[in-house]
This record gives C-alpha cells, structure tokens and sequence, in this order.
C-alpha cells in the first residue's frame, strides 16, 4: 500500500483554501517538546505562479497530512527564490506567540499572578492573543491544570505593558516554573473543515510510558547516532546556589556515593529564595547529570512494531540497539520528531530526538 503526502495552504484568519495540494519536494517537518514544530520544502520554479496569493508568508498556514490525516499544522514565514530553487518555511502554531506582544500590560488584566497554576496563565496568554484585532488563529488550549505556582505574594508573576514582553516569552517562562507543565502542539480538523491548532499541555508530564510500541535494531531502526559516554555533563554531586549573596545566600547540596570518582556541578538559580524548592532543584539537576550511555538519535521505518503517528512527544518508548560500538537496551524520551517522507526510491523515516527517560522527573 503507497503512502500519500498532501500539503495544504489556508488563509490564516479566514480559514478560506487557498492551495489544495502543493507541489512541494525535499519536505521535512516535525514537532518538539516545549518548543515549536517546524517545516520545510521546496517548490519548483515552474510553480511560481502560485506566489503570492497561495504562500503569503505571515498569512498562510500550511498543512501536511498522510493519508488523510494531519500531522502538522502551522504558519509559513518564508517563501521566497533562491537561485533556481524556491524554499518554504514555515513554523507550527506556537511561533505566531513569538510575533506577538502584551500591550495591556499583564495580558489585559488579567494579571499580575500569585500562586498561579502556570497552565492557566499559558491559557490566558492565547486568550489575550485571539482577543486582539485579527489575532484569532483558532488554536485552543488544553484545559490541564497542575499544582506548580507561579508568582508569590513578595514577587507577583506580572507583565508590564511599557515593557512589550514577547507573548511566547510567558509561555516558555510557565514551563521553567518548577515541576511546570509541558506542552507541544497538534493540528486537528474544525467542524467548518479548516485546520485548527492545538496547544496540547501535559501535568505532571507530557506523554506516557508506552508498553505497545518498540524500537530495535533489525525491526524499524534504520539509523542511529552512536551511544555516547561523555564524563563532561556528569555528576553525583550539585551545589544549588539561590538567591542572596555572601553568606545569607541560600545553597543547597545534592550528593551521592556510588564508586567513581566525585564530580562536582554549581547550578545557579539566583531567584530562588525557598530552600525547598532549591533543594528539589538540585535533586533534579543531579539526578539528569547521573546519566552514562544515552541515545540522541536514531532513525525509523513505518513498522507494525511502531507505525508512523502512533508516538507522541514526551512518550517513554523502549529501545534496543545492537551495533559494532554498543549494545543498549533502556527506555528513552521523545523529546522531538522529525518526518521525511518518501523521496525517490527511499522510503519515509523519521527521526526521532531522545533523552534517557530516568533524566527527567515530574510535579506530584
């Protein structure tokens, strides 16, 4: 059965169509987590009368879907000749944040924040966006909430409009607050038949430990970056220094004893001032500098073991590696993907960006 691609355009803030399905090669596209998806491809010369009306950056979205389904969704931001070629590029949903700015101060009031649940407040920053003058792009966001706070009664969590701050800054701000939620974005048919972008937020975690699908070597890995074993990140030891200076300043130690030679890191976190907080910092930090042996990266085929599309950002996925450098078998985060579809006589693959899925640790 032969895989199809289709590559949509749309006007952003009507929905109207605009392309129906473009002729785009050397496409690759994917989606990250905490971070926006993006996209690119070529048009041939010979399809330049499709400009500007069908690619107007800043104005157009783009879909791409496989066999009917969409994978991706977003905004072009470049289409314009480049020697005999005509690149397109173009940036998921949460870039358009990044164009944007409070010019209310505090999201039209609907700050300043104290004891926030970060989730509202990403809630809040695309409520205030769509809420200005032809800003509406018809995303909405997941209604997840968490027990993370941001602002506290000393230090309101605020946004001051003689200040302009970059919408998409808020957001990334929200997912720093500790044990912050998570987010990545999903392209979804409206009922009026136009693309519409969703924001999806994950607490205590975005994704999920998946016992159904699996990567190994010889089955749908196609391509992998060596295991690599580098000492430079490692430590068992973490000095967290918060807020303060001299010797009011706030510190916490994270140390364990587990046979190899003591290695040290300093972590800075100058707006601390909760030893609690700072403590569970430290813990964190030490624990993702603990890691020996890690897959970046690897390359993968549409297999029964794992199709394409059945993965989402942030999945823990068990993953089997048998080469002439190393033999690994653990569990991995995706923390990004990467699809290629097929091109000439090679067939689709994905790449996906991992992360030793005991790095990270999750609010309770």
């Amino acid at each position: 059965m032969t895989t199809s691609y289709r590559y949509r355009t749309w006007h952003a803030l009507t929905g109207e169509s605009l392309a129906t399905d473009l002729p785009l090669s050397e496409v690759e596209f994917g989606l990250s987590l905490n971070a926006t998806g993006d996209f690119s491809g070529r048009l041939e010369p010979r399809f330049a009368h499709l400009l500007p009306a069908q690619l107007d950056p800043g104005n157009t979205l783009l879909t791409a879907e496989r066999d009917g389904t969409p994978l991706w969704g977003g905004i072009i931001w470049r289409a314009e000749p480049e020697g005999a070629a005509y690149p397109v590029e173009a940036a998921g949903w949460g870039s358009y944040l990044h164009r944007r700015h409070d010019v209310h101060g505090n999201l039209g009031g609907r700050g300043p924040y104290t004891h926030a649940d970060p989730c509202q407040v990403i809630r809040d920053v695309w409520t205030y966006a769509r809420s200005q003058p032809d800003g509406d792009l018809g995303v909405t966001v997941d209604g997840t909430t968490s027990k993370a706070q941001a602002g506290t009664p000393a230090e309101p969590y605020s946004t001051e409009w003689w200040e302009a701050p970059v919408l998409g800054e808020v957001v990334d701000d929200m997912t720093r607050v500790d044990g912050g939620p998570q987010w990545t974005e999903a392209t979804e048919w409206t009922a009026t038949g136009r693309p519409g972008g969703r924001i999806r937020l994950g607490w205590p975690r975005l994704g999920t430990r998946r016992t159904d699908i699996s990567f190994a070597s010889g089955v749908n890995v196609a391509a992998t970056v060596p295991v690599a074993y580098d000492a430079d990140e490692y430590a068992q030891v973490v000095i967290a220094l918060g807020a303060g200076e001299g010797r009011s300043r706030r510190r916490a130690v994270d140390a364990i004893r587990n046979g190899r030679l003591r290695l040290e890191h300093v972590l800075e976190v100058p707006d601390e001032k909760a030893n609690d907080r700072l403590a569970a910092r430290a813990r964190a930090e030490r624990t993702a500098r603990q890691i020996l042996g890690e897959v970046t990266e690897i390359q993968v085929l549409d297999h029964p073991a794992a199709p394409i599309g059945s993965w989402q950002i942030g999945d823990d996925v068990r993953v089997t590696l048998h080469d002439q450098w190393s033999d690994y078998d653990g569990w991995c985060r995706i923390t990004a993907w990467t699809l290629r579809p097929p091109q000439g006589s090679d067939p689709e693959r994905v790449t996906l960006t991992l992360a030793r899925a005991d790095r990270f640790t999750y609010g309770s």
